[in-house]
């Protein structure tokens, strides 16, 4: 199984400026790909390879006079990109013919030098190293400082350099894990539970713990409403307004990083003392539409889920999705009598049929374990943990560690 840890990268101003240049280089070739194939399908004309685009936009580009700049950068940089726009055609191919999962997807669009993230990957070939300091040493950019929060388990398979909105650089390694040392790590147990996400509390378990709902979001919106405001009153293409954009930038950086670490925390918690987890299949897009919409956005529910499904996989715990339409709300959880719709101010009723006192919420979580099918078979059956892409921001670099923590021992991941 394939994981992401994200560290944080302080480059100093030349390698700022190595890394801007980079990220120009990379865009300039996806963009040129994605110009290539829109023309032959202008003309009529087959799409141009992988390896034609390569030898086009690459290698006789970098001959050029409107193109040598090319050559200042790493040109595994510049084919990584090119990998990255024959994805995205795959994947809107993929979508027109119905077999890939999801939301339909567009046609890939041109990249620009505004876009808020912006991001260049090195791979194996690129003698991209950890030095014995803990720097990160990359190609034609130089030795970066790392903040290192932890030990990588692995030699990592690749490094992928991310500039983000706030003005912040991170280094996400790419680590291949083993299921088998990942699943000793866990502790055996024969719990199981039921999840009911809202908006009072943010999970409601079937053994009637309550979560409540951080809503970082909503405790963020006044210094947020005031940097937007200040922003606002900037003249267009002024420094002070760039640097306005950057406050309210770093201000929403900081609410979605305590969501995400309330997220990672609370799932990693579930997973360590549950067998077997059950949630509904819940559906963002109707409640986004609706007058909760922001609260609604603030909880960060799909998040979450994604987050058990993959630590799940790696752990071989069991995880169930029951459909978004099953009534477990309206179902009695000691009788099974379904007691019909409610309105959301209902936070506790009687069961007409057996007089049973009910919070909805735990109520609700109980059903959800029930349809899952936990409460009958107790523990669920392991599953075994599938190889799947590698998560995005799966661990992050929060905390302050003393001394050198580079991955596995420097001498391991040096490059000569």
């Amino acid at each position: 199984m394939q994981l992401r840890y994200a560290f944080r990268l302080y480059p100093n101003a030349a390698q700022q400026t190595a890394l801007a240049r980079a990220f120009g280089c990379a865009r300039v070739v996806f963009n040129d790909a994605v110009r290539a194939r829109e023309d032959a399908r202008e003309a009529g004309q087959l799409f141009p390879t992988a390896g034609q685009l390569s030898t086009r936009l690459i290698t006789e580009a970098k001959r050029t006079p409107e193109r040598a700049w090319l050559g200042e950068v790493s040109a595994v940089v510049l084919q990584q990109s090119l990998r990255d726009a024959e994805v995205a055609y795959k994947n809107f191919f993929a979508s027109l013919k119905g077999t890939r999962k999801g939301p339909k997807l567009g046609a890939p669009r041109f990249k620009s030098r505004k876009d808020a993230r912006q991001s260049i990957r090195f791979t194996a070939n690129a003698r991209w190293s950890i030095t014995g300091r803990g720097r990160l040493n990359l190609p034609k950019i130089g030795a970066v400082k790392v903040k290192w929060s932890r030990t990588l388990p692995a030699t990592p398979t690749s490094v992928t350099v991310v500039k983000d909105a706030a003005g912040r650089f991170f280094a996400s390694f790419v680590i291949d894990t083993d299921p088998a040392v990942d699943q000793a790590r866990m502790p055996a147990t024969d719990r199981t539970i039921g999840i009911d996400l809202g908006l009072t509390h943010f999970a409601v378990l079937s053994d009637g713990t309550k979560i409540d709902s951080p809503r970082f979001l909503r405790r963020a919106e006044k210094k947020l409403k005031k940097a937007q405001r200040e922003l606002s009153r900037k003249q267009k293409g002024s420094k002070n307004r760039a640097k306005a954009r950057l406050k309210v930038a770093r201000a929403h950086a900081k609410v979605t990083d305590a969501r995400r670490e309330f997220h990672h925390q609370l799932s990693t918690k579930l997973i360590c003392e549950n067998q077997g987890i059950a949630v509904e299949d819940l559906s963002v897009a109707g409640p986004a539409r609706t007058k909760p919409a922001k609260s609604v956005h603030d909880a960060g529910w799909a998040q979450f889920v994604r987050m058990l499904t993959y630590k799940a996989q790696r752990y071989g715990r069991t995880m169930v999705t029951i459909g978004r339409f099953e009534p477990t709300s309206q179902t009695c959880s000691t009788c099974g009598v379904k007691d019909g719709p409610k309105p959301l101010n209902v936070r506790e009723w009687t069961c007409t049929s057996c007089g049973t006192v009910h919070d909805r919420d735990t109520n609700a979580a109980i059903n959800v374990k029930t349809a899952a099918g936990l409460a009958v078979s107790a523990c669920g059956a392991p599953v075994r943990p599938g190889v799947i892409p590698a998560q995005r921001e799966e661990t992050g670099s929060h905390g302050f560690p003393t001394g050198n923590r580079a991955a596995i021992g420097a001498p391991l991941l040096e490059r000569s």
